[in-house]
């Protein structure tokens, strides 16, 4: 028992010790501004209380739009413009939306005026992943926020006697939010409607973002503005003013009833002991402990950071906003938490893989709103944000995901009628071209099925990135994979698809999977674009970006096959040569943290059979791409995918390709990490190897240099040099 106390005791202070402002400043780290620019430089992240994949964000704001690329909090702002209830897709240059803001000030001495914004300091800010307070000195105000998945608690307490105001806005940049009150219910209401970016972009997306904020103080004022209403209460020295809120993208009701659901009757407290039993659940899954504390405090810092995204789009009841036309689906609400805003090209990579391991119980619901998505809209999206289609980014990786949920034996989902959908994208496009130009279908699948890759005549204008014709191909021979992996799975476990043959789906796949082999020039044996007639562009830049590559260069995008490292090995001339190009491009300064083409990198030295240095670079990312201050990312979070990487290479193993159930080892950051794994047989032990030896369970592995997902769920001991 008192085992159990301290453990749970060194949980919290791990909870109180995790830096939540990591992120939300200019990169600091070692290669930041190497290859990227402007808000590449930045980490996008949010200091905000929530609970992990919950709805809303509740966050301190210092930036006052839903612009893209503009996050509501940075680091170096000195004015506090509120607390918002935002849906910044956490980590990205993206767009917040259906957000809100509640700023609280005092009345008086400026003429009237209602302010935007009230100084703070850094120095009287106080924040974790369950509470957030702030000291306003020019209002005399101290702000305390706690909350959940869509409800949150704004406690306001005066240091004077004197009036005290909140001004509650709709952040709608189109001005088309409004905010109203029902003074018999001492309730304001808000709502913002939702505009879609990429695909459409600026056209409605059918629906909004609501919001219900409760009070109890009778007011003794109200004033309304354009999108904003202002409430002013008599303030007593030292007694709170307590604000309840919640949101809702389904209608005000349905903020009325998550409010209900998960606020009524809770005092503060016992809201922030919620939040932060959910939080202490969450770090649980993985226990490090190290003579360092620092380290570990950054760890659990990057598991917060993790635990963003993909979002919980429905409401305490399943209801939810149908995908690709915002219907409420009141009616039929869903059986299971519907989720959104999936950052399909960055999250594919880690922070999916992580969730199958410490969260697959989610993550199985994640798969299943996948093929709701696709049920709805008719196609499976390829990077469903804002509830809406958008061709953002390249490649095809919702089949990643769902087929990678499969192989590790996650099956809380609809996996025959997920591959039907993942089979019409790699195998037909839209028939009309408006669905095409909607973001439905892989971009230039014709001349990629017809050519085996894209040539650099196809300029791909039906999306955001454009062009990048060499990159989309590589990737769409990895999904080729990752959809053949599917069809083994499914017809090994004799699923049976009308007018579907599985068997010939996967050798055609597997066979396509190879088109990697059509975008690597052998005379340089690196990426390069290539013209319809099989022509070579035979560019000898390796370091600058080419229109041809997508947010990188040639020597990053060289090594993105991660289906079949030993066939690139091949294709580069063997082991050493292989090993000797890797070598190259870290001694050269060409290998670029702060995004995710380069994250696999490291890791190809444990298969070329060379672990050392895997564990060299990987140590020195960890190092120097990462540190606990603000500006501790070296780029864009990504939605989490930085920090899940953090995650990974701090455990020791890596998923250098998911839609499989192996992990690439690299070394022990830790003295101990323990995996409490939900559904696994006992816990999984990496402690440092005392000889330098790779062991698992006292078995010395050979020159594989990985382990797989049965071993950590069978649970053991892993030992790591």
């Amino acid at each position: 028992m008192m085992t159990e106390r301290l453990h749970l005791l060194e949980h919290q202070r791990q909870l109180l010790s995790l830096n939540t402002m990591v992120g939300t400043a200019q990169a600091n780290t070692r290669t930041a501004g190497l290859f990227g620019k402007g808000s590449e430089e930045k980490g996008q992240t949010l200091p905000a209380v929530l609970v992990p994949n919950g709805q809303t964000f509740w966050t301190p704001q210092t930036r006052d739009t839903e612009r893209k690329c503009i996050a509501p909090y940075y680091y170096a702002d000195t004015l506090f413009q509120g607390i918002r209830a935002s849906h910044w897709l956490v980590g990205g240059c993206t767009q917040d939306y259906g957000s809100f803001t509640v700023l609280p000030f005092r009345p008086g001495g400026d003429g009237g005026t209602v302010p935007s914004a009230t100084p703070f300091s850094h120095a009287a800010e106080l924040s974790h992943p369950h509470y957030y307070g702030v000291l306003l000195p020019r209002e005399q105000l101290q702000v305390e926020l706690t909350g959940l998945s869509h409800s949150a608690i704004l406690r306001l307490t005066p240091q004077t006697d004197g009036p005290v105001a909140i001004v509650v806005r709709s952040n709608s940049d189109e001005e088309q939010g409004g905010v109203s009150i029902d003074p018999r219910r001492r309730q304001v209401s808000a709502f913002n409607p939702v505009h879609r970016i990429y695909q459409g972009w600026g056209e409605p997306a059918g629906f909004s973002g609501h919001l219900v904020l409760r009070y109890t103080d009778e007011p003794v004022g109200c004033d309304t503005l354009p999108q904003a209403l202002v409430l002013t209460f008599n303030g007593q020295r030292g007694r709170a003013i307590e604000l309840r809120m919640a949101t809702s993208f389904t209608s005000r009701e349905g903020a009325e009833r998550n409010l209900l659901a998960e606020a009524e009757g809770k005092t503060f407290g016992q809201m922030e002991q919620q939040c932060m039993d959910r939080w202490l659940q969450r770090l649980h899954t993985i226990d490090v402990s190290d003579p360092d504390t620092a380290r570990v405090d950054q760890f659990y810092g990057a598991l917060y950071r993790a635990s963003f995204l993909p979002r919980e789009m429905s409401d305490a009841d399943g209801a939810y906003p149908r995908f690709a036309d915002g219907t409420p689906s009141t009616l039929h609400p869903s059986p299971s938490t519907r989720y959104g805003d999936f950052s399909m090209w960055d999250t594919y990579r880690a922070l999916h893989p992580l969730l199958c391991l410490i969260a697959p119980k989610e993550s199985g619901e994640m798969m299943q709103s996948l093929v709701g998505m696709a049920e709805e809209g008719g196609w499976l999206p390829i990077f469903p944000c804002w509830n809406s289609y958008t061709a953002a980014m390249i490649g095809d990786h919702c089949t990643s995901v769902l087929a990678d949920a499969y192989v590790k034996g996650i099956r809380s989902f609809d996996a025959a009628k997920a591959y039907a959908y993942m089979r019409r994208n790699a195998f037909r496009q839209p028939e009309s071209y408006d669905e095409y130009k909607n973001g439905m279908g892989r971009r230039a699948l014709d001349s990629y099925l017809r050519l085996g890759y894209i040539p650099l005549e196809d300029s791909v204008r039906e999306a955001f990135h454009q062009q990048e014709q060499t990159s989309r191909t590589l990737e769409y021979a990895y999904d080729d994979f990752c959809v053949a992996q599917m069809a083994r799975g499914l017809r090994a476990e004799g699923a049976e698809l009308s007018g579907i043959s599985l068997s010939e789906d996967e050798e055609e796949l597997l066979r396509r999977s190879e088109n990697w082999r059509h975008v690597i020039n052998p005379l340089t044996g690196y990426a390069d674009g290539r013209h319809a007639d099989g022509r070579w562009l035979g560019n000898g830049d390796l370091v600058s970006r080419q229109p041809y590559i997508t947010e990188g260069a040639t020597c990053h995008y060289t090594w993105y096959v991660p289906q079949n490292i030993p066939g690139l090995i091949s294709l580069m001339g063997g082991r050493e040569r292989f090993v000797q190009k890797l070598d190259t491009l870290f001694a050269e300064g060409r290998y670029w943290h702060g995004n995710e083409p380069c994250h696999q990198v490291a890791w190809l030295y444990s298969l070329a059979g060379e672990p050392a240095k895997t564990r060299q670079h990987v140590g020195h990312i960890l190092s120097t791409e990462y540190n606990n201050t603000p500006g501790g990312l070296s780029g864009n979070d990504d939605a989490g995918q930085m920090s899940a990487w953090q995650v990974f290479a701090s455990l020791g193993f890596y998923p250098v390709c998911p839609a499989t159930p192996q992990y690439v080892l690299g070394g022990a950051w830790f003295q101990q990490a323990t995996l409490h794994l939900p559904g696994a047989r006992a816990p999984f032990v990496i402690q440092r190897s005392p000889d330098g030896t790779y062991r698992l369970n006292g078995r010395q592995l050979g020159d594989t240099y990985v382990i797989t997902h049965d071993d950590l769920l069978g649970g053991g001991t892993l030992m790591l040099p």
